[in-house]
């Protein structure tokens, strides 16, 4: 799953504070996905003269695992990042998959 998220103006330092807290907390980040199912989750910040957005990329085993995982989360990490997305996140689009490689060698 990838989707472009339009950020809320003004909500860049909350952004870059949030990666800052998931980055110094990796403990808890792998232990929820590991719970989720979520073999990799990417977020990049892209910024241009139409606003900031974050491509946020994840791949799991299943989404409605990952998914349902996270609504049943009682992890405080979870808690946070959900509060993050309320504060800070505006419209989602779905970014169309055109090719997706796993090289397990």
């Amino acid at each position: 799953m990838c989707v472009k998220v339009t950020l809320k103006p003004g909500s860049l330092d909350r952004v870059r504070e949030w990666a800052a807290e998931l980055r110094a907390r990796p403990a808890e980040v792998l232990a929820t996905l590991r719970t989720e199912g979520v073999l990799v989750e990417s977020v990049f910040l892209d910024s241009t003269d139409d606003g900031d957005f974050l491509i946020y990329y994840i791949k799991a085993a299943s989404m409605e695992i990952a998914q349902r995982a996270v609504r049943q989360s009682e992890h405080p990490i979870n808690r946070y990042h959900e509060q993050f997305k309320a504060d800070t996140w505006g419209v989602r689009a779905p970014l169309e998959l055109l090719i997706d490689f796993e090289n397990l060698d």
